[in-house]
């Protein structure tokens, strides 16, 4: 029983403290189940709260994505603007510098087409020059057309030396020697003062043609003296002819024209001594680099002939000149007394106007004949002014002298004679007198 008791006793505090129990899990159950709802409202409100954010972060972002993209555009579109700003003008230079190449390539093809018929005209004319050389040099070994052309390279030099033909310059004149002998120089240069010079042309021109047509230097050399001995023999030739004695006004040497500087070169280098060898000969060898500097003196000495002569003829009209201003004088003078004659003749009628004529008429007014009065005549107080030119005082001097040594003499003044020592030479008197 005992037993019985503790146990219903114990089951009693059991069941106390399961009711407890119970009691406590009820309200914790009611607690919880009060939290879950609030928790249950709280995650309702996070839920409207989350998508009061997402549409409110969703609306943001719609704006925020618009204000982008107009901003983006905005700065696509100006920075398009400034990019086409740049580029339109390097797309024109573009396009002109293709226009340009093309137009490059137009002309260049036309200029290739021309260059080929030039490069075609040029070998053509290298032909021709070829042949024309060919034919010049065959031609230049005869002796006929050499002597002519040295004769047309020294005609050519003189003329633009400023020398005329047929006046400071003759061509081909032939002279006949004390002997009979008749020559004919090449030129005769007319010098200023009346003198001449002589001048023959050699163009030894075979052996220098010769040397240039051969590639061996032996051969060259070889060709090259006979040219030197071709000159050297020109001049003992042109030397025996003693041209200097055909004119009175010729020095005694002779200019040899060798027609060519290069020429000249050659011989002077095959034989150095040749000027020497020539000038004890009386020759003076020549080529166009020192014959045209001697020619320009030539022309100088003519133009001072030439200046002097108008001067001088200036120097004759100044003087014939001075002589009728000098004679103008005289008349001016002349003129001048008849003027004061005029004016002593015109102040005296003028008073015997006054005191004869005028008195008279006057008496009419007096007498009522006549209303207007007559008015006074004036007489000419000026008179000519003096010549005091003293070139026409120095003419009337002479005059004056001239018409005293006439009365002197008893005879008619001379008006032609210029001085006293003029007068006694004409009348045969002594020196007595000074002038």
């Amino acid at each position: 029983m005992a037993d019985l008791r503790t146990a219903a006793v114990e089951a009693q505090r059991q069941t106390a403290e399961v009711r407890s129990e119970l009691t406590t899990a009820l309200s914790g159950r009611a607690t919880a189940e009060a939290e879950r709802d609030s928790a249950l409202r709280l995650t309702e409100e996070l839920k409207a709260d989350r998508r009061a954010m997402e549409d409110r972060f969703k609306l943001l972002s719609e704006q925020s994505l618009e204000a982008q993209s107009a901003k983006a555009d905005k700065t696509a579109s100006d920075r398009l603007a400034a990019t086409q700003q740049m580029v339109t003008p390097l797309q024109e230079h573009l396009n002109r510098l293709s226009d340009r190449l093309n137009d490059v390539e137009k002309q260049r093809a036309t200029l290739a087409a021309e260059l080929r018929e030039q490069v075609q005209a040029v070998k053509d004319s290298g032909e021709t020059i070829r042949r024309e050389a060919l034919s010049l040099s065959t031609a230049l070994r005869t002796p006929q057309v050499r002597g002519s052309w040295g004769e047309q390279s020294l005609r050519r030099i003189v003329e633009i030396s400023g020398l005329m033909a047929r006046c400071d310059f003759d061509d081909q004149t032939s002279y006949t020697s004390s002997d009979g002998d008749r020559f004919r120089p090449d030129m005769r240069i007319n010098l200023a003062d009346g003198k001449v010079v002589f001048v023959d042309s050699k163009v030894p021109l075979k052996a220098v043609l010769d040397a240039y047509n051969t590639e061996e230097m032996v051969e060259q050399k070889k060709h090259l003296e006979t040219f030197s001995r071709h000159v050297r023999g020109h001049i003992d030739d042109l030397s025996g002819k003693n041209y200097w004695h055909l004119d009175v006004g010729s020095p005694e040497f002779v200019v040899l024209f060798l027609g060519s500087d290069e020429f000249y070169r050659l011989a002077l280098e095959q034989q150095p001594d040749l000027h020497e060898y020539a000038a004890r000969r009386n020759i003076m060898l020549a080529a166009p680099g020192t014959l045209i500097p001697l020619l320009h003196i030539v022309a100088h000495g003519w133009k001072q002939a030439a200046l002097a002569e108008s001067a001088a003829k200036v120097s004759k009209l100044g003087r014939e000149l001075h002589e009728r201003i000098s004679s103008l004088g005289d008349h001016f003078e002349k003129l001048g007394k008849s003027l004061n004659t005029t004016v002593g003749h015109f102040n005296r009628a003028v008073g015997t106007l006054e005191t004869r004529v005028m008195v008279s008429a006057r008496k009419l007014k007096d007498l009522d004949v006549v209303d207007a009065d007559l008015k006074e005549l004036p007489t000419v107080d000026t008179t000519p002014r003096e010549i005091s030119v003293p070139e026409m005082i120095d003419y009337q001097d002479r005059q004056e002298r001239r018409a005293l040594e006439a009365s002197l003499f008893d005879e008619e003044p001379d008006l032609e004679l210029g001085t006293v020592r003029e007068l006694r030479r004409r009348t045969g008197t002594g020196d007595t007198m000074g002038e």
